[in-house]
């Protein structure tokens, strides 16, 4: 029986197909195309990657998207600002200068026709603060990117929330990035460390503590201690920035979350992702009654880029089965399609 006791879509984020945009391979409609074809019909977009002339494309390229919406079915449903703190040289951007420029990212994602726009992590409570009326009156959500290593005792995060709880904005919220929840070290980094010259122990190291969730902070000097090279001290560094937490922590803060950036590294042939396990995300997200997108967010392809083709068009329709699947949806995606980038899900070495 389909599990229809939940208003959960799929999207996708064009941040996503960014190799094959780089290399010219996809075009931006292509983007859109795709999305609307495998249903995942709730549009990202990143301004300062897919528009030209940004933050000024002109109404020729508003008009287009405007039709490609129509076209293809799909909705833009949020946008990502960044916020170039130290765009001036030999100082960091003033307050007055933090606000003008997340208000002209409202103001691209309302001429858009997005309903929520992504605050990079590194916004600080006080910009969110003074853009708050600002998005109100747009009709705007401005979201705080909840994304590793931070988490919701962080005390960055804790700054947010008061702010969000001190105002009652109706426009401040969260939008959590699903690699906060990485379960297991990410089988593309082990992989691609080894290839890059880390020795197995070191990997093996890294994996298992991360894994055991012991003291990955330790880790630095530990193989500083054994003699380590750049790359192992760089997995070693690496294993500091990815973050596990209990999907559960979510349901204190649903009513803050409003659109979330479902993360993942490698889709394996099996139907899963191997790191973050999104069999007990799902779950947490119906229960917290969430009603918003999963956009999908690939972030495998630096990882492969040295030793395969990358495909994230086949990645993503993977995630998007598995959704599928975990969603209650009938499976309408192929599922006989190409192996793409499952790289390693039937090999590889034995670190996990």
């Amino acid at each position: 029986m389909l599990n229809t006791a939940h208003q959960i879509k799929r999207g996708v984020s064009f941040y996503s197909y960014q190799e094959e945009c780089f290399l010219k391979k996809m075009t931006l409609e292509d983007c859109v195309s795709e999305a609307g074809s495998i249903g995942a019909f709730g549009v990202e977009i990143i301004p300062e990657q897919s528009m030209t002339g940004y933050p000024h494309p002109g109404e020729a390229f508003y008009r287009d998207w405007d039709e490609w919406m129509e076209k293809y079915g799909t909705t833009t449903v949020a946008t990502d600002l960044f916020l170039d703190t130290k765009r001036y040289p030999g100082r960091v951007m003033t307050l007055a200068e933090m606000t003008v420029s997340v208000r002209k990212d409202l103001d691209i994602a309302k001429r858009l026709g997005a309903q929520f726009v992504r605050a990079i992590i590194n916004t600080p409570p006080e910009v969110m603060e003074a853009c708050a009326s600002y998005a109100e009156r747009l009709g705007l959500k401005l979201l705080l990117e909840v994304h590793a290593p931070f988490h919701y005792e962080h005390p960055w995060i804790l700054r947010h929330l008061e702010v969000m709880h001190r105002l009652q904005s109706p426009a401040l919220g969260f939008m959590p990035d699903m690699g906060t929840f990485v379960e297991r070290f990410p089988r593309v980094m082990s992989e691609r460390a080894l290839r890059d010259g880390a020795r197995p122990k070191f990997v093996e190291l890294a994996v298992e503590t991360y894994n055991n969730r012991g003291d990955v902070h330790g880790l630095m000097d530990t193989f500083n201690y054994m003699g380590a090279n750049p790359v192992e001290q760089g997995i070693a560094r690496l294993s500091t920035f990815l973050t596990w937490n209990e999907p559960r922590v979510m349901l204190e803060h649903m009513p803050l979350i409003h659109h979330i950036q479902a993360k993942f590294y490698e889709m394996t042939d099996d139907g899963s992702e191997y790191s973050i396990p999104y069999h007990k995300i799902i779950p947490v997200l119906i229960e917290g009654g969430y009603d918003g997108y999963l956009s999908s967010e690939y972030e495998g392809n630096r990882h492969i880029q040295d030793i395969v083709e990358v495909d994230s068009v086949e990645q993503v329709r993977r995630q998007h089965r598995m959704f599928q699947r975990l969603l209650g949806e009938e499976t309408t995606l192929d599922a006989g399609a190409t192996q793409g980038n499952g790289v390693f899900a039937d090999g590889g070495s034995n670190v996990r």
